[in-house]
């Protein structure tokens, strides 16, 4: 039975999905035996672009997945091909987060972070620490200097000078609940999704934050912040809320669905998409008031979403990259 969180689940899953749902839902016990492999360079993989990968960012033409034994891909003819990057870790990659086309950080486990300068083209190791057994889940930058990275155990590790050097910071009480994903809206507003209903939210760039009334009381395993000014929440057995006040307050949104949903992203025009375990995706219709569910045929699990191209989807995950057309 697979480890949701922390907690024992009896809910069957297909095997591959359940290897997917382990390292997806951050379970802090898969970082071990991985103390050495993060000061190791990830093998060359003909077929990376096949493998588990668990999130990707697109900017300025260019497209960056990160997922397993320290795989990172780079596109810049919008998905259609994948080159491997040179990368100073074979340890689980869990985040990515691009500045630019040029700079980016990705973080994984072994509380290790990596940094491109080069368009991602090579990553060097800036930080790691397998001794905390402590995974980074996500990362997020503010410019070039100021960024943060989050994972399991509450951990909050923030950095000045660009990632050269990372400090370590709490959110709430020293609350140690996992935190999964941190966004970011368009006026700077920053906030956390994490375990056990957990959610926060920051007005000053994530020097201080405060938790935030939960709908549910299961994971969340992302925020979207939407151009509206609203905030898209998504968990645990296909959990999906709206919020029109930064948070104050949810409204359910309907999915039809028990899949767990992994992420979301804004697709214009007031559009939006969430993707989840066993292929599923939901579309927004009209202002996101209601979803269309969707069912991928080969059932494989979406952890991560990109725009590279006007009317085209990628889908990262269990399957590695697939491209998919946005329905109209």
């Amino acid at each position: 039975m697979p480890v949701l969180s922390g907690r024992l689940t009896q809910t069957p899953v297909p095997p591959g999905a359940a290897a997917l749902a382990l390292m997806v839902c951050l379970i802090p016990a898969a970082a071990a035996g991985q103390t050495g492999e993060a000061r190791e360079r990830a093998a060359r993989a003909p077929l990376a672009a096949s493998s588990l990968l668990l999130d990707a960012a697109a900017r300025d033409g260019l497209v960056v997945a990160v997922g397993e034994r320290g795989h990172i891909l780079v596109s810049t003819d919008e998905g259609q091909s994948w080159r491997q990057s040179e990368v100073e870790t074979r340890a689980l990659l869990t985040g990515v987060f691009m500045h630019d086309g040029r700079l980016g950080w990705a973080v994984g486990h072994d509380e290790v972070i990596v940094r491109t300068r080069d368009g991602g083209l090579t990553w060097q190791r800036v930080h790691n620490a397998p001794e905390r057994e402590r995974p980074l889940l996500d990362v997020w930058f503010a410019d070039a200097r100021t960024g943060l990275a989050v994972g399991a155990y509450g951990g909050l590790l923030a950095t000045r000078d660009g990632g050269d050097t990372w400090a370590p910071s709490t959110v709430h009480g020293g609350d140690d609940a996992h935190l999964n994903q941190i966004a970011a809206a368009a006026d700077g507003t920053l906030f956390l999704a994490g375990e056990a209903g957990h959610l926060y939210r920051s007005d000053d760039r994530g020097a201080t934050w405060q938790p935030l009334p939960s709908p549910y009381d299961g994971s969340f395993f992302g925020l979207l912040p939407r151009p509206d000014g609203s905030l898209i929440a998504f968990g645990l057995r296909g959990h999906l809320y709206r919020s029109a006040d930064r948070g104050r307050s949810w409204t359910p949104i309907v999915t039809g669905t028990e899949e767990t949903l992994t992420c979301a992203l804004d697709l214009g025009s007031g559009r939006f998409v969430v993707g989840g375990m066993a292929g599923t995706l939901l579309w927004s219709e009209g202002e996101g008031a209601a979803v269309r569910k969707q069912d991928l045929p080969d059932r494989k699990a979406i952890v991560a979403l990109a725009q590279a191209a006007p009317g085209t989807l990628l889908l990262f995950g269990e399957g590695g990259v697939r491209r998919i057309d946005i329905p109209r």
